[in-house]
């Protein structure tokens, strides 16, 4: 019985590990580059894409207009979308600030 009572609490533990490490997925992104729509691409999520000097995010939000910042040199402020990157893509980030 003790057996199993270890076995239990020591697969409690790495599944509490696992949960720990889902929450860096979800870190603070902070990127500098120039918003761009999102047009045919070869994968299929964001609404605009944020091309930085050496990488390229997609994006998405329900709190700021994108289309207000297209083409301009922006500082974005987000939150990385968990299960992104998808299909060769870029990593997908909620944007809740923009500055200029």
């Amino acid at each position: 019985m003790k057996k199993i009572l270890v076995l239990a609490l020591f697969i409690a533990v790495i599944a509490g590990c696992s949960s720990i490490k889902g929450t860096n997925d979800n870190a603070s992104v902070t990127a500098s580059g120039t918003i761009q729509k999102l047009g045919m691409s070869t994968f299929q999520y964001g609404t605009h894409l944020l091309k930085a000097d050496n990488k390229t995010y997609a994006l998405k939000s329900e709190t700021v207009n994108l289309d207000a910042y297209l083409d301009k040199k922006v500082t974005i402020k987000g939150k990385k979308v968990e299960g992104y990157p998808v299909d060769g893509g870029p990593e997908l980030v909620d944007v809740t600030f923009v500055k200029l």
